[in-house]
């Protein structure tokens, strides 16, 4: 099944649970649901991309900081669809291409992205943190109309961004969650319509002093938001950022090795 991965950068799930109106909405409806998930540590954004994308934490996989540049030493979701003969792509921070392309990063090469030997086959990734999430979802959506991914990730990184430089408890933080919601209100529906299983989350939190790394709540409670029918949407599901790689490549039918939560899925997708 055709899938779509949303990561909003830093997005806590304490503000997640107040400021998104849409996909609460959309809950409401009985067409998904909202589960609480802790992220691994460190709670850094590469580190946490990689953990999400190949489902092994930060320790296991060496990406343990932020300055690690380097392609990654394990198979992501990419590589697992590419080999699968499905079509894959991503809008994303620069930093999801050295991991998964090529490293170092270079823009006049790498930012626009059509390579179908390569494991993110067709991207649009961005450097600067305040390039503007409505470009970031537009670039998204030129990507899914043009190739038709089978995996397309979504990666906008501007709540991250009014967290550092505002911190948790500040409106600026707390409007721009509701401003990525608004933009999900705006494509969600045409994705949902067209039968794609839509997963919304985030790789950490943030804290009050603008920053996130560490082991407070704020900084490692975030949000998972799951649509469509590959989703179970049982109340008592536990799952962890460690099994979304896994899950995710099940509902897309490829085979992999990584861990899964069973609980997430429905009965036809676990038969």
């Amino acid at each position: 099944m055709k899938t779509i991965l949303v990561v909003l950068d830093g997005l806590s799930f304490e503000v997640a649970q107040h400021a998104m109106g849409y996909l609460h909405a959309e809950c409401a409806q009985g067409n998904g649901r909202l589960y609480q998930m802790t992220c691994e540590l460190p709670s850094l954004s590469r580190p946490l991309y990689e953990c999400i994308l190949t489902g092994v934490t930060p320790v296991k996989s060496g990406i343990i900081h932020n300055g690690v540049n380097r392609l990654s030493k394990e198979r992501s979701i990419f590589h697992y669809a590419r080999d699968a003969g499905l079509t894959t792509a991503a809008a994303a921070y620069h930093w999801v291409s050295e991991l998964y392309n090529r490293s170092p990063w270079q823009p006049a090469r790498d930012r626009h992205t059509e390579d179908p030997a390569l494991p993110i086959q067709y991207g649009h990734f961005y450097y600067d943190d305040g390039y503007p999430d409505s470009h970031l979802f537009e670039d998204a959506e030129s990507l899914r109309l043009r190739f038709n991914p089978d995996f397309l990730l979504i990666h906008p990184m501007n709540i991250d961004d009014a967290g550092h430089k505002f911190g948790l408890s500040t409106p600026q933080y707390r409007n721009r969650a509701r401003m990525a919601d608004g933009y999900l209100s705006h494509w969600m529906p045409g994705w949902l319509a067209e039968g794609y299983q839509v997963v919304v989350t985030a790789d950490h939190g943030m804290n009050d002093d603008r920053s996130h790394g560490g082991v407070l709540p704020e900084e490692t409670q975030v949000p998972l938001f799951v649509f469509g029918s590959a989703f179970s949407l049982q109340n008592d599901a536990a799952p962890l950022q460690t099994e979304l790689c896994g899950t995710l490549c099940d509902i897309l039918g490829v085979d992999h090795d990584k861990p899964v939560c069973p609980e997430l899925l429905s009965v036809q997708e676990t038969a």
